[in-house]
């Protein structure tokens, strides 16, 4: 029994093609060595260019996608390999990222940053194969390629559950395995498009906790589950 996670409409992508000429992408393009056209958009570097910036709050925070994979691919489920668990990040723009099995991503986040950037911005493959672009995939053909036998989302607009529960939820899928789904953005709802697609959508918490922390949880009772 496998499970998928997927970081869905990820705060992460190259500058927009209209934004590479504002002086402050221009400004922190030149100070790391870098083209415009070659960064992630981050809203620590590019607050005053992304005003006005459609989805703006969900947006240019390519910092939470960095933590969010680190807690996944630092867990024993991950890292044990066998495809136990499978992790994909789904951008806001469509392109899908897929992780090879035990890969051992770059604990900064500046190296982490310019692995993304030059496979989002060049395609292909990055990190020596370990990460695969999908470009254009789209969440919907994403999840009808992974054919979980059931796909839950976590979300603080979901029905009333909890982290265990989710889990339990998630350990109940028979051989075609199953899909957690954790937007990978900072503030806001996932989207009609990527709620239309899910079986169930949970809030696991009176309060919206950060992608990493939410996941991080849901794993750690899944794997209490599945390893008992």
């Amino acid at each position: 029994m496998a499970l998928s996670l997927v970081l869905a409409e990820s705060a992460a992508e190259i500058v927009p093609e209209g934004m590479r000429g504002h002086p402050e992408v221009r400004a922190s393009a030149r100070k790391r060595g870098r083209r415009p056209g070659g960064m992630l958009l981050d809203n620590s570097l590019h607050y005053a260019a992304m005003r006005g910036l459609a989805d703006g709050h969900k947006r240019g925070r390519p910092d939470l996608v960095h933590f969010a994979l680190l807690a996944a691919t630092c867990t024993p489920l991950y890292m044990g390999g066998g495809g136990a668990l499978r992790v994909y990040v789904h951008t806001a723009g469509g392109d899908v990222v897929e992780l090879g099995e035990r890969v051992r991503l770059p604990r900064s986040f500046d190296r982490f940053s310019g692995l993304l950037a030059g496979l989002l911005a060049g395609g292909g493959d990055g990190g020596g194969g370990l990460l695969r672009l999908r470009r254009g995939l789209g969440f919907g053909p994403l999840l009808e390629e992974i054919g979980p036998e059931i796909a839950v989302g976590l979300s603080s607009g979901g029905a009333p559950g909890t982290c265990a529960g989710a889990a339990a939820r998630l350990a109940s899928a028979g051989a075609r395995g199953a899909c957690l789904v954790v937007g990978g953005f900072q503030k806001g709802e996932l989207s009609g498009e990527v709620r239309g697609r899910l079986d169930e959508l949970l809030r696991v918490d009176g309060r919206p906790l950060e992608s990493h922390v939410v996941l991080s949880r849901v794993l750690y009772e899944y794997e209490k589950t599945v390893f008992m």
